[in-house]
C-alpha cells in the first residue's frame, strides 16, 4: 500500500469516526519527489461500507487551511501530488453506509 522511498510514513487506525473528523498532523519537509498518500485497509461501518471521501489539507496558522481536494477511497490507496512543505492532515468528508467509520489499517506516507 505504501510507495517505496517515502520521506516519512505513519501507521494508525480509525475507530468510530464521523463525517468531518480529522487525522493527526504530520510534517512534510518536501525532501523527495513522492506524492502524499493515505492507504486504508479493513474498512467497515455499522452498516454497509462502500467508499470514503477524504480531503488533504495543509494546516496554516492564523489563516484558513489550504485544501488539496477530495479523493474517493474504496478501502485502498489514494494520493495527492506533491503538496509542498508544511504540516498536513486528512479530513473524512463523507462515507457510504452507516453512521461511524472504522479502518483497522491506516497508512500515511509523504
Amino acid at each position: 500500500m505504501t510507495p517505496a522511498q517515502a520521506e516519512g510514513s505513519r501507521t494508525s487506525y480509525i475507530a468510530g469516526w464521523d463525517r468531518g473528523w480529522e487525522s493527526n498532523r504530520w510534517y512534510d519537509n518536501n525532501y523527495d519527489g513522492n506524492a502524499t498518500g493515505v492507504g486504508f485497509g479493513s474498512c467497515y461501518t455499522d452498516s454497509s461500507f462502500n467508499s470514503a471521501t477524504i480531503a488533504l489539507y495543509q494546516d496554516i496558522s492564523a489563516s484558513p487551511d489550504r485544501g488539496y481536494g477530495n479523493r474517493t477511497n474504496y478501502c485502498n490507496y489514494t494520493s495527492w501530488s506533491r503538496p509542498g512543505k508544511g504540516s498536513f492532515y486528512f479530513k473524512l468528508s463523507d462515507f457510504s453506509g452507516g453512521t461511524r467509520l472504522n479502518v483497522d489499517d491506516v497508512n500515511i506516507d509523504w
